[in-house]
């Protein structure tokens, strides 16, 4: 008679809870002999040949032939990992065994588990994450945004450790973090710990002084940042409050701590130069802004003045050159009765024009007839007063405009 042996080893197994498994167990030459399966640590007989002892309705068993037999847990769960021993009741016994190993997928417990934090800003801050599975789970911790943040001096995207310590949390640090759990068996888990820094109010405002003129509109613009949310509003530069209508229009929106507050006066009028200010008040404080809104003149009505001023410039230069023209005729009379003679005048102002002074034809005399040419020194002494009118008359327009431009600017401010 042959004696039982075994075909192969029971192998080690690995399987993730919640699964079903099988271990196999082959037998050559059994013959009349039985096949048990055994819990090795707790020496549990589970099966003996065709037939379950084990009072554990998961366990099973499936046998295809005398040669195979099949040990069979159902929904496999942390308890059941350990050694199982396929033996054959000879003597001495025969036997093998394999490792049965079940994986915990990572699961965070709300024991030892941050729910949310609220700190004054400058503390000290910890939050702590704790989660079960096997192999144990790794903590690593993250913004849920993705975006980095100041541990320890230095800017990081992600932190290791069940403790995240924040020293001298600031307002930078606000916002919703991620505790983040896996151990290599899916999936991973996470929880979401928001963490809320208090600090007063704070404002900047870009430009705190605007320029405008009568009818036009104008937008101020203020930035605010405080937590807890802070309670934020205008006032008039008489100090009332601003209720948005017909007059003005204030807008505000919020993204966490900062807040963006715009305020639109329409169809600016002399009550509404002078300061605004923009107001923010929580429990930890209130702070505000101020806004100097200064009128300066409409540029429309100016071009309007300085195009009119222009066009009467130029309506009398015609009236100058006509009249430099009858100036250039003039002549000194000579005695006798000369043959016309006929003059020639150059006027570098006029580019070298010829200008020609003559007589047509014998005609009646009453008394002496003189013809001569233009005495130089009259003709330069002419042509210098001509030309220091012209340039006296652009020099007064030109000096009236800026004056009053200038003026303008000055009575703006004094406003």
């Amino acid at each position: 008679m042959m004696t039982p042996s075994f075909a192969e080893n029971v192998p080690n197994i690995t399987v993730v809870a919640g699964k079903d498994v099988v271990l196999p167990c082959i037998v050559d030459n059994l013959e009349h002999f039985k096949v048990a399966w055994v819990r090795v640590d707790t020496q549990t007989i589970l099966t003996i040949h065709t037939k379950v002892i084990s009072r554990n309705p998961r366990v099973g068993l499936a046998q295809s032939s005398k040669r195979h037999w099949y040990l069979r847990l159902k929904n496999v769960e942390p308890g059941d990992r350990g050694y199982y021993m396929c033996q054959i009741n000879t003597d001495p016994m025969e036997n093998r065994k394999g490792y049965l190993e079940v994986l915990v997928p990572p699961n965070i417990v709300d024991s030892g588990t941050t729910d949310g934090v609220v700190a004054r800003e400058g503390s000290n801050v910890s939050l702590s994450c704790r989660a079960t599975g096997h192999p144990e789970p790794n903590i690593t911790w993250k913004r849920e945004d993705g975006s980095e943040f100041i541990h320890n001096g230095i800017s990081v995207s992600a932190i290791e450790s069940e403790v995240l310590q924040l020293t001298k949390a600031s307002r930078l640090h606000m916002g919703p973090y991620l505790c983040i759990a896996s151990n290599g068996v899916p999936p991973s888990v996470s929880q979401r710990i928001p963490l809320k820094i208090q600090f007063p109010p704070m404002l900047w405002i870009p430009n705190q002084q605007e320029l405008a003129y009568n009818g036009q509109d104008v937008v101020l613009v203020c930035h605010i940042e405080a937590y807890p949310k802070s309670i934020n509003y205008w006032t008039t530069a008489k100090g009332d409050m601003i209720i948005s209508g017909d007059k003005y229009e204030a807008v505000s929106s919020d993204d966490s701590y900062r807040v963006y507050m715009r305020l639109k006066i329409r169809s600016v009028g002399l009550d509404d130069y002078g300061a605004y200010k923009c107001v923010a008040k929580n429990s930890l404080g209130e702070t505000d802004g101020t806004i100097k809104l200064y009128e300066i003149p409409n540029p429309h009505t100016t071009v309007g003045m300085i195009t009119n001023v222009v066009n009467r410039q130029t309506s009398t230069e015609p009236s100058i050159r006509h009249a430099k023209k009858k100036e250039r005729k003039r002549a000194r009379p000579n005695k006798g009765n000369s043959p016309a003679i006929q003059n020639e005048v150059t006027d570098d102002n006029n580019h070298g024009d010829v200008v020609e002074d003559e007589a047509p034809g014998p005609h009646p005399t009453y008394g002496p007839t003189y013809y001569g040419t233009i005495d130089s020194r009259e003709h330069s002494s002419s042509s210098t007063s001509l030309t220091i009118q012209r340039h006296s008359s652009k020099d007064v327009i030109c000096c009236a405009v800026v004056c009053f431009l200038f003026r303008q600017f000055i009575a703006s401010f004094s406003a």
